[in-house]
């Protein structure tokens, strides 16, 4: 499962690739699924979910029937085992190793709900996000479910990768979700959509310039998304770290990294 000639030719030019069918969805989607709607009931019954972030969808949903149907996005998961487990998957860091180093840290995730007419997330690029020295950041989009042009899939916009980080400016749709920001300065029209189905994983460049559109189907289009950054990166923010970001080891010398003791569910 290392990087084909083919995934290192279309990282260089384009800033991004698909590994066709890289998890199964039993049981890999199918418990990842099981456990972060867990979460989500949990955290609406009270209960403590830390590490986790659970943050609900601005505009609501008025054909929610259980807790998750009012989710956006929850964050901080790979410390959970189910989560972990995958954050750490040798033939994963084996496609992030090759791109990365050896020494690898996952610091950010999150688990996409997508709900039926929820926005889509403008274009931006991750780097915006990332003030992180050095500045080579990627990511990696497993899709639970099927990402269609319906549902909301990501377009992106091959070669953008190389572009350093643009302005951005704040999402001006009534009720679009915190921390929406748009890159209004760049011509978009040589995007392309990602079509995914079910256990397909893009892995993406962090300045690699990105839209999802919105969710006009009936079911959500739920993907789980991991970031990963070589060892010793340091964070340059003058606000200080991102509340979101967790910094975990996941792979030193070529070999995965055990989890922490002190990690829980």
């Amino acid at each position: 499962r290392m990087l084909t000639a083919d995934e290192r030719a279309s990282w260089q030019r384009d800033g991004f690739f698909v590994r066709r069918a890289f998890a199964a969805r039993e049981p890999v989607l199918g418990d990842m699924l099981a456990r972060v709607v867990a979460i989500c009931r949990d955290h609406a019954a009270g209960r403590d979910v830390a590490p986790a972030l659970v943050l609900p969808e601005a505009r609501g949903n008025p054909a929610a029937r259980a807790p998750e149907d009012l989710i956006s996005k929850v964050f901080r998961l790979h410390r959970d085992p189910t989560f972990a487990r995958f954050a750490r998957d040798p033939a994963l860091l084996d496609l992030v190793a090759g791109l990365l180093g050896d020494d690898v840290d996952c610091f950010l995730s999150q688990f996409i709900f997508k709900t039926p007419g929820a926005y889509g997330q403008p274009w931006h690029q991750d780097a915006l996000y990332f003030p992180f020295e050095p500045d080579r950041q990627l990511g990696v989009w497993l899709a639970v479910t099927e990402a269609r042009l319906d549902n909301g899939c990501l377009h992106v916009l091959p070669g953008s990768h190389r572009e350093p980080v643009h302005s951005h400016v704040r999402d001006p749709r009534p009720g679009s979700n915190y921390g929406y920001l748009e890159i209004v300065d760049h011509d978009m029209s040589a995007a392309v959509p990602v079509l995914m189905q079910p256990g397909d994983l893009l892995v993406f460049h962090s300045h690699l310039m990105h839209r999802s559109t919105d969710n006009e189907s009936a079911g959500i289009r739920a993907a789980m998304v991991y970031h990963y950054s070589p060892a010793g990166t340091v964070d340059r923010s003058p606000r200080g770290p991102a509340y979101v970001n967790d910094w975990m080891p996941v792979r030193r010398d070529g070999a995965p990294v055990a989890p922490a003791p002190e990690a829980r569910p």
